[in-house]
């Protein structure tokens, strides 16, 4: 595979636009539905995930991840995704590190996240990252399949 090259944009980068609209399709369709998930889709809005970090293999975008601030202490990861056939090649860790870096810089102390059971190889990713399993946080408090993780930086 060719060389991977990252950059950081923001939440109005096309190909993370793109990225967004695969992932609201994925998470629908791994959940039977977007009727079955309308409670998690005002706080996932694309605009409003302030940084991202975008992969690319020969100026193709094959990954992203995104961080937004959660409070004065936790910034939030979202959209933590690489196509598939891109997969295996570390490339989500190396974002999870990369974002994690920025978070430092931004001075927060530590990251959460939200996913839910059924994604299996992101919690294993995670985990396998350092991060432990929360109590779920508002507004996944309140949300029917939701599992939080954070990790102290």
């Amino acid at each position: 595979m060719s060389q991977i090259r990252y950059k950081w944009t923001d939440g109005n980068n096309k190909d993370f636009q793109r990225f967004y609209r695969s992932t609201e399709e994925y998470y629908s369709r791994l959940v039977g539905g977007v009727q079955n998930r309308q409670g998690f889709i005002p706080y996932n809005i694309s605009e409003s995930i302030g940084t991202v970090l975008i992969a690319y293999v020969d100026d193709i975008a094959v990954g992203c991840a995104g961080l937004k601030k959660y409070s004065e202490s936790d910034a939030e990861i979202k959209r933590v995704w690489v196509e598939p056939q891109y997969r295996r090649h570390h490339i989500a860790s190396d974002m999870m590190k990369m974002i994690e870096e920025m978070a430092k810089k931004m001075q927060f102390i530590r990251t959460v996240l939200q996913t839910r059971k059924s994604m299996s190889e992101a919690i294993s990713l995670y985990e396998k990252l350092g991060y432990y399993r929360i109590r779920n946080y508002p507004p996944y408090d309140k949300l029917e399949g939701a599992v939080c993780y954070a990790k102290d930086l």
